[in-house]
């Protein structure tokens, strides 16, 4: 049981893939601008990863070694054409900001990195956990990068005016630098450097 936590709960925090192991950073910069995408593509990535460490791990006998990564890209290119078909299906307008966002999850490099690491040595249902705590330490982040750069970028949370117009009446300005590309990156360093100031765990790592 600790050790099923541990799958999940590890990546939440002192493994984060993208503030420890920092993978996954061009979707901080790509669908953070406003939050309904980037929960939408956390969503995404979460499924996709826990499916596919599901399924490589139920194959992970009978793939030969020359052809796994073949092998790992199929499914994972499968399983984002599913993902993407169901979003124009059923929120075509967020389907269309994510843009070629969704399709890129194919060569997003934490997914092939836990096949590599971590599906094709475990069983199925380790394997699934591990998928559900990478996927879910990675939506965490891009979560909160979006809420902050929604919030002083737009002055909005999903699309909900949340600063009251009487601050732009005394002269409040939304900061436009939050809505550009560098100032995701920004967020999440600041994010890393919170983190590493309250773990203990990660400072003695260093």
């Amino acid at each position: 049981m600790s050790k099923s936590l541990k799958l999940i709960t590890d990546p939440l925090n002192l493994n984060n893939p993208i503030t420890v192991q920092v993978l996954g950073i061009c979707s901080a910069l790509a669908v953070t601008v406003k939050l309904e995408p980037a929960v939408v593509m956390s969503l995404s990535v979460l499924f996709v990863l826990a499916f596919a460490n599901v399924i490589i791990s139920l194959l992970r006998n009978t793939i030969p070694s020359r052809i796994r990564i073949i092998v790992q890209l199929v499914v994972i290119a499968a399983l984002v054409i599913l993902v993407d078909q169901v979003l124009k299906a059923f929120a075509y307008d967020v389907s269309k900001q994510l843009s070629v966002f969704v399709g890129l999850i194919i060569t997003n490099c934490i997914i092939m990195g836990r096949l590599e690491a971590f599906a094709l040595g475990n069983k199925p249902w380790p394997s699934f956990l591990d998928g559900i705590g990478n996927g879910a330490g990675y939506a965490m982040i891009l979560i909160i990068v979006a809420f902050f750069r929604e919030l002083f970028g737009s002055g909005t949370i999903w699309g909900i005016e949340i600063i009251p117009k009487g601050f732009y009446e005394f002269g409040y300005v939304n900061n436009g630098l939050m809505i550009l590309p560098p100032m995701a990156l920004i967020v999440v360093a600041v994010i890393i450097w919170v983190q590493r100031a309250k773990t203990t765990e990660l400072i003695e790592s260093k």
